[in-house]
């Protein structure tokens, strides 16, 4: 079974490969504010399949804190 950091790695694998393999971010993109909690925990990405699209969204969901705070399979 894919542990949490294997999701969140192919998701971005994913949407890199969707949009030509690369993409530019601001380098801003990283601060601590927006990748991350008051507690120094990354937020948590939550993927949900659209129905009647064939199409899935990946968003940010702000994550409890502790090593697998949120974390639901479907």
């Amino acid at each position: 079974m894919a542990t949490p950091a294997d999701m969140s790695h192919a998701m971005l694998i994913a949407i890199l490969m969707h949009h030509g393999g690369a993409m530019e971010i601001p380098a801003g993109a990283f601060d601590r504010d927006a990748i991350g909690g008051m507690d120094g925990s990354f937020h948590a990405v939550a993927m949900e399949p659209l129905p009647g699209t064939g199409t899935i969204r990946i968003s940010v969901q702000p994550r409890p804190a502790g090593d697998d705070g949120g974390i639901t399979r479907i």
